[in-house]
């Protein structure tokens, strides 16, 4: 089973990903996502070197979770500053995030989740991949955004990437 699919996870993201692209579920849609999902895993093989990982399961759930509810705040936060708050009086900071993750897999998930939470960017990662370098809209406390960053998900990306 390895050999036809040698990542059955994204080869299930591939084909749901090309179902909700395709608007529709037909046939043809399902036959050439099957495809799709059966031959990119297949041919980026090589890519991988080592498999990570990962244990999912309630972690997983609850890191989505929280994902959710800060991006719903961040977004609330985002707005108010946008609307009633000068340019001026805005506390812009580049924040360097240390890195304690072991994984490039965990480093992208944690990269992704600043970039993908309003009002916080990460914009690039050190080359021994031992910090990140984090674009933040309003800062008061840097040390203290930089501990949120490292307690709300980095802390779970280790328990689940271990």
């Amino acid at each position: 089973m390895r050999r036809l699919m040698p990542h059955p996870g994204l080869s299930a993201l591939l084909l749901i990903v090309w179902l909700l692209l395709a608007n529709g579920i037909t046939a043809g849609s399902v036959g050439l996502g099957a495809v799709f999902a059966l031959v990119l895993p297949k041919v980026t093989q090589p890519f991988w070197p080592d498999r990570p990982r990962l244990r999912i399961g309630r972690a997983w759930l609850g890191y989505i979770a929280i994902v959710l509810f800060d991006i719903l705040v961040a977004n609330i936060q985002v707005a108010r500053l946008v609307l009633f708050r000068r340019n001026r009086d805005l506390r812009t900071r580049w924040l360097v995030v240390p890195v304690d993750l072991d994984t490039p897999e965990a480093i992208t998930v944690l990269a992704g989740t600043i970039s993908l939470t309003p009002g916080t960017v990460s914009s690039d990662l050190s080359a021994d991949s031992r910090s990140l370098l984090v674009h933040a809209l309003d800062v008061t406390d840097e040390a203290a955004e930089v501990a949120r960053i490292k307690s709300r998900y980095e802390a779970r990306l280790k328990r689940m990437f271990a």
